[in-house]
């Protein structure tokens, strides 16, 4: 058994994590920042994408050549991960001309205004308003306000059309960004659903409601379970295959808008 000791040597202590970020020119003139981490636990130089962005990962022992090497030869898948987990670009006053909303892109027409809010006209076009102060982390909260707003309409809009038969009622209603899951119900009664629905098809959303107020009858994922779900969303195969082509493109440019 090792002594305490060389438990406690400095060698033996965990060594952290390094990290910086390095810019990468891809083939379309695009130019995309990529974390690199030196990670104590990995044991080969791995290239990633999440809705978070792009990371880098290298052993201790590797060069920092051969990390270069590496994600130059990957350029091409690089470009392909990062179209398919979102193409939303930070939110800016002076760059940003479309929002994603209930599948479309929708205008956005900026103007000056008391304070940092946005509404959706009858056109369809978003109206950005803001001191022109207003920083962007302002910014920020108020689209996700916005969206918050957009997202509780559309649960108001649904939820009672499926709440009759139900053998109660969700104790209420929580809106987060979420990294994997679209929807959960918590033992309490409440329902959490993925901001980043409200980017995509309505059809979708809808069908994530049902499937967790299925919930509310059979906690699992039983047949039974899903009958209630059939019976309720008879197209929601339909919804789930969206999310497989559409879903880390969504939740990127969620990630993209609110965080950037």
């Amino acid at each position: 058994m090792p002594s305490l000791s060389r438990l406690l040597s400095p060698s033996a202590r965990a060594v952290p994590m390094q990290r910086d970020t390095l810019r990468i020119r891809l083939d379309d003139g695009r130019d995309v920042d990529v974390v690199r981490v030196r990670d104590p636990r990995a044991r080969r130089i791995r290239l990633s994408v999440s809705e978070r962005g792009a990371r880098l990962t290298l052993p201790m022992r590797a060069s920092l050549v051969a990390g270069d090497a590496f994600l130059q030869e990957h350029r091409g898948w690089l470009a392909t991960q990062l179209a398919e987990h979102g193409s939303a670009l930070p939110l800016r006053r002076e760059s940003t001309t479309q929002l994603p909303l209930r599948g479309v892109a929708c205008p956005v027409h900026w103007e000056p205004g008391r304070f940092s809010h946005a509404r959706l006209r009858e056109d369809g076009v978003v109206v950005f308003a803001a001191p022109e102060h207003a920083g962007p982390a302002a910014l920020r909260r108020a689209l996700r306000e916005f969206y918050e707003a957009q997202a509780r309409a559309d649960i108001a809009r649904w939820m009672p059309v499926y709440l009759a038969g139900l053998p109660r009622t969700p104790s209420r209603v929580r809106l987060k960004v979420m990294s994997s899951q679209w929807g959960s119900l918590a033992p309490d009664g409440t329902l959490t659903l993925d901001l980043a629905l409200l980017l995509g098809a309505p059809s979708a959303f809808e069908y994530v409601l049902v499937h967790e107020l299925c919930h509310l009858i059979h906690a699992d994922h039983s047949r039974a379970f899903w009958r209630e779900v059939e019976a309720r969303c008879p197209a929601w195969r339909d919804a789930r295959d969206y999310f497989r082509d559409h879903g880390r493109r969504l939740k990127g440019d969620l990630h993209a808008l609110l965080t950037g």
